[in-house]
C-alpha cells in the first residue's frame, strides 16, 4: 500500500483548524482613487466596498501618482519583466539607478536589491556570516520569522538575547571570544507590538566588543527620519550601523528589499548570496516606483505628518473607549483580544457587519494568549473613518464580551528611547 499523501495535508489542515489558527485570506481589491477604501469579494459573489485598516502601505504610497507614472512610462519603454537574474540578463539600468539612490538614502558606500525583504534578510544573514570564520550571531528574541530563517541557514554559532535587553547583549558578548567575529542582529521598529530598539545602546556594545551591527528597518523606512531614512536616522544612530536592511514594499508603498553598507561588504554578498545568484532580477517598472517613491519621501514631509497626527488621533479615541491597545511609540496600533477564535470573530465582525478589514493575528505570528488585530492608520484615514473605527470596535467588544481597558501594556525602554508621536498639543 502506498503511503496516503493527501491525508496528512488533510490532517495538517484540521489541526490549523483545530487550533483556530487556520488563515483565511481576504479577496480585496485596492482602489488607487479611493485608497483605504478597497472593494471585498466575499463567498457566494457577494462583493461590497469595505474600508482597510491593515495595510502595510503605511503612507499609501502605492498609489501616488509620480510612482505610478514612473511605474507605467517604465513598462512602457524598457519591459514588464526584468528578463532575467541580475548576471545573465537582468542587470537593469533602473536597479542600479535605485541601488544608488538607496546607498545615498543611507550614508553608505553601496547597496544591493532582492526581490523582497524576507529574502533579503534569509540571504544577507546567512551569507555574512558564512563569509566570517566561526561567526557569532546575536539575535534578537523578538526578531522576524526571516531574520530567524537567516541565522538558521547561516549554520553558525548563534546566541539569543531577550528583547531589547542590552544588559543581556553585554553578558553573550562579553563571554565570547574578542578575536571572534560577531554579529549583532536586531529591528528598528518592531511590527506586532510596535516598540522600539535601543539602537544606540546596541552600537555602544557592538563597538565595545568588536562587533557587526545589522538592523532591520523594513517598518521604518519612508515614515521616520526628515528624509525618511528609517527610524536610526530618527535617533541620529545611521551612521553608527554596519548594515542596514529594509523593503520596498511598505513605507514606499512598491516591491522588493534591500541591504545597504561598505562597498566591500555589499559586493561579498553579491558574489556569494544564492538567494540573490539565482533568482530573477527586480523588474525594471517596480525599481522606478520604489525610486520614484524615495525620491519623493526624501521632501516630502506632509504624509509622514499625516500618518502620524491620524495614528495619535486613534490611540486616543481608543483609549477614551476603553478598548485595550499596547503602548507603544510608533505607528502600529495592536488592539488586543488574547484568544485566537475570539480575535478572528472580531474580525469576521468587523467585516460583515460594519465593511471594516482588520486580520487577526495569531500564533505563530505572535505568542498564544497575546492574539490581537493590528490596525496601521494612514494619512488618508480621515478622522470620520477613524471615528467609525472606533464605534464599530465598541460594538464588536460588547458583543463578544471581550475586557474593556486602556493601555495593557508598557514598554520600559521607551522611557530612554523617546516617543516618536508626542502627545496632542507636543
Amino acid at each position: 500500500m502506498t503511503y496516503d499523501y493527501q491525508a496528512t495535508f488533510l490532517a495538517a489542515r484540521a489541526a490549523l483548524k483545530a487550533e483556530k489558527r487556520y488563515r483565511v485570506f481576504t479577496e480585496i481589491e485596492r482602489d488607487c482613487d479611493r485608497f483605504p477604501v478597497a472593494r471585498w469579494h466575499g463567498p457566494n459573489g457577494l462583493s461590497r466596498d469595505v474600508v482597510v485598516w491593515c495595510s502595510n502601505d503605511y503612507l499609501g504610497m502605492g498609489r501616488h501618482p509620480d510612482v505610478v507614472k514612473a511605474m507605467v512610462e517604465s513598462a512602457r519603454t524598457t519591459s514588464v519583466g526584468a528578463g532575467g537574474t541580475r548576471n545573465i540578463s537582468g542587470n537593469s539600468h533602473a536597479v542600479i539607478e535605485l541601488e544608488k539612490t538607496l546607498a545615498e538614502l543611507h550614508g553608505k558606500e553601496a547597496a544591493l536589491v532582492f526581490s523582497s525583504g524576507y529574502v533579503a534578510n534569509q540571504t544577507a544573514i546567512a551569507t555574512i556570516a558564512q563569509l566570517l570564520p566561526e561567526c557569532l550571531i546575536l539575535s534578537d528574541s523578538d526578531n522576524h520569522n526571516s531574520m530567524i530563517d537567516g541565522v538558521r541557514r547561516a549554520g553558525r554559532a548563534r546566541a539569543i538575547f531577550r528583547h531589547n535587553d542590552a544588559a543581556h547583549l553585554e553578558q553573550l558578548l562579553a563571554a565570547a571570544d574578542p578575536d571572534r567575529p560577531k554579529l549583532v542582529v536586531f529591528e528598528s521598529v518592531y511590527s506586532m507590538d510596535g516598540d522600539v530598539s535601543p539602537i544606540h545602546a546596541f552600537c555602544d556594545l557592538a563597538q565595545k566588543y568588536g562587533a557587526l551591527t545589522y538592523i532591520d528597518e523594513v517598518h521604518a523606512v519612508g515614515m521616520y527620519g526628515p528624509r525618511g531614512a528609517g527610524y536610526a536616522e530618527e535617533v541620529g544612530a545611521m551612521e553608527r550601523l554596519d548594515i542596514i536592511q529594509g523593503t520596498l514594499a511598505k513605507g514606499y508603498g512598491c516591491f522588493g528589499g534591500y541591504i545597504a553598507g561598505t562597498e566591500a561588504l555589499i559586493d561579498a554578498v553579491r558574489s556569494h548570496a544564492q538567494g540573490f545568484i539565482f533568482t530573477t532580477a527586480l523588474p525594471p517598472p517596480v525599481a522606478a516606483a520604489a525610486r520614484a517613491a524615495i525620491e519623493h519621501l526624501r521632501n516630502s514631509q506632509s504624509e509622514r505628518d499625516g500618518q502620524r497626527r491620524q495614528v495619535r488621533r486613534l490611540k486616543e479615541r481608543l483609549a477614551a473607549a476603553g478598548i485595550p491597545v499596547i503602548d507603544n511609540p510608533t505607528h502600529i496600533v495592536p488592539v488586543m483580544v488574547g484568544d485566537a477564535a475570539l480575535a478572528k470573530l472580531a474580525s469576521d465582525r468587523l467585516l460583515d457587519r460594519h465593511g471594516i478589514y482588520v486580520q487577526p493575528i495569531n500564533y505563530p505570528t505572535v505568542p498564544r494568549g497575546t492574539e490581537r488585530l493590528r490596525i496601521t492608520p494612514t494619512p488618508f484615514h480621515a478622522d470620520a473613518l477613524i471615528d467609525q473605527l472606533v464605534e464599530a470596535l465598541g460594538e464588536v467588544w460588547d458583543a463578544l464580551d471581550l475586557p474593556r481597558g486602556t493601555t495593557v501594556l508598557e514598554k520600559a525602554q521607551f522611557a530612554t528611547a523617546g516617543s516618536v508621536f508626542p502627545p496632542a498639543g507636543g
